[in-house]
């Protein structure tokens, strides 16, 4: 048995080394830009001036069968001990973010403005509101500089294209913790923002059907 074990592990973990040498040539690419075409990608948005030079960009999309009109409440809400992020909140709890994912728009929010300071969990940085055209575009920079978020909107024929991009930059980051970003963060950084599109996607799906509840079997398909 022992010998059995021994070759399943090899094998796991000759799995696992292929995957991390191939990650950056064959699978980094969707996984920064999960639901963009090429054009998005490529695309400048509002913000992309407030980090000139970043090591990383993302730029993750999703079509939501609603106005921006019912996509915009839900992300100026968010935040921790707001609306949440819309993703995996028990994740976003292990690291102590405070996050708690609202199935509602909350009006003592909603007055979110240009230089607002947002907190990303209790004790961690703040993200200043730095670009705030309502509707269209939401840029948040983070107290170091050395991240923007930005939310897109681009509406046609009543449907809204949301675009998320995250620039980054990591002047200081040793080695070790690159090829930890490049290998953990990075995809895990997918699986959590791939949640959070959706979960904005039915949310204002909803909104717009004139839904007051959070519609279970919806919520289960993100």
């Amino acid at each position: 048995m022992s010998g059995t074990w021994t070759r399943i592990a090899g094998g796991a973990g000759l799995a696992a080394a292929a995957a991390a040498l191939s990650y950056p040539w064959l699978f980094r690419r969707p996984c920064l830009t999960w639901g963009a075409t090429p054009e998005e990608a490529g695309r400048e948005l509002p913000g992309d001036d407030l980090l000139a030079s970043p090591d990383i960009i993302s730029t993750r999309a999703v079509t939501i069968d609603a106005p921006p009109a019912a996509v915009w409440p839900w992300l100026v809400q968010m935040g921790s001990g707001r609306g949440g992020a819309y993703t995996y909140d028990w994740i976003e709890n292990l690291f102590g973010l405070g996050m708690h994912s609202a199935d509602e728009i909350l009006p003592q929010f909603q007055g979110l403005k240009l230089g607002d300071e947002l907190p990303l969990g209790p004790g961690r940085p703040r993200m200043r509101v730095e670009v705030f055209e309502p509707e269209r575009a939401l840029s948040l920079r983070f107290e170091d500089h050395n991240w923007v978020w930005t939310f897109a909107l681009f509406s046609s024929d009543g449907r809204t294209r949301l675009l998320s991009r995250n620039r980054i930059a990591t002047p200081h980051a040793s080695v070790p913790t690159r090829l930890f970003g490049l290998l953990v963060m990075e995809p895990g950084s997918l699986v959590m923002e791939r949640k959070m599109l959706l979960g904005i996607k039915e949310r204002a799906q909803r909104l717009a059907g004139g839904r007051g509840q959070p519609d279970p079997a919806a919520a289960a398909r993100t």
